[in-house]
């Protein structure tokens, strides 16, 4: 069975286009989801933040609205709260060793606006997976990670590269609307990855490669699986 190294968020919050703090972190549904269903196909899921800082749990995502349905979104809340002592001491993302991990899986919520996308150790990571061809799998906002990957050259090491993500349509309708600082489809596309975004708030998988994006929370579930085919 293989290792899995997840990375999450370490914010716990978004500065928006406006200038004032948006309350976020990771998204309850893309983290409960694709941890169960990676450790239910017997693979060792690892956890790893910036820092090794506890993420935080978008509460929004907690909601019966958000995870829909109460049942749900207490599952979730009981989930995280089995995971606690592993979200207490994640590991730190600058000591990582790619070596001991075969894949690398990203979910969203907004924290990943707020610091992966320009965290300097992710981008080695992630450039030094796509070299070996081990799977990179970030999904809703966990795209926004991939732009951390600027080589010595200063080039995007994902440009050409299909994908999806969180889309226009889904941050300006159900997002953080209007005052969102910056949207993650336009910045992949302006760095040369070739968008393949579907319908809003439906589950979208693209696979190119070692590289496998899911665009919604709704696309948790599939992307693990997909992960988990790869892995065969």
């Amino acid at each position: 069975m293989a290792n899995i190294l997840m990375v999450v968020s370490a914010a716990d919050s978004l500065t928006m286009r406006d200038g004032t703090e948006h309350p976020t972190g990771y998204w309850a549904e893309e983290l409960v989801v694709s941890h169960k269903t990676l450790l239910e196909a017997g693979h060792t899921v690892s956890i790893a933040t910036p820092g090794g800082v506890k993420p935080t749990v978008d509460q929004v995502s907690l909601s019966g609205a958000a995870a829909g349905g109460q049942e749900r979104a207490d599952s979730f809340r009981d989930y995280i709260a089995s995971l606690d002592a592993e979200l207490s001491s994640p590991l730190v993302l600058a000591d990582v060793d790619l070596a001991d991990f075969d894949g690398i899986v990203i979910p969203g919520g907004h924290g990943p606006m707020q610091d992966l996308f320009k965290d300097k150790d992710l981008g080695k990571l992630l450039i030094a997976a796509t070299k070996d061809d081990k799977i990179v799998a970030p999904f809703c906002h966990g795209p926004a990670a991939l732009l951390s990957a600027i080589d010595d050259d200063g080039a995007f090491a994902f440009a050409g590269r299909r994908l999806t993500v969180f889309s226009n349509d889904e941050e300006l309708g159900g997002g953080t609307g209007p005052n969102t600082p910056w949207f993650v489809q336009d910045e992949l596309a302006a760095k040369g990855a070739v968008i393949e975004n579907s319908t809003p708030w439906s589950s979208n998988v693209v696979r190119d490669g070692n590289l496998i994006t899911g665009q919604n929370p709704q696309s948790s579930e599939d992307v693990a699986k997909e992960v988990i085919k790869a892995l065969q």
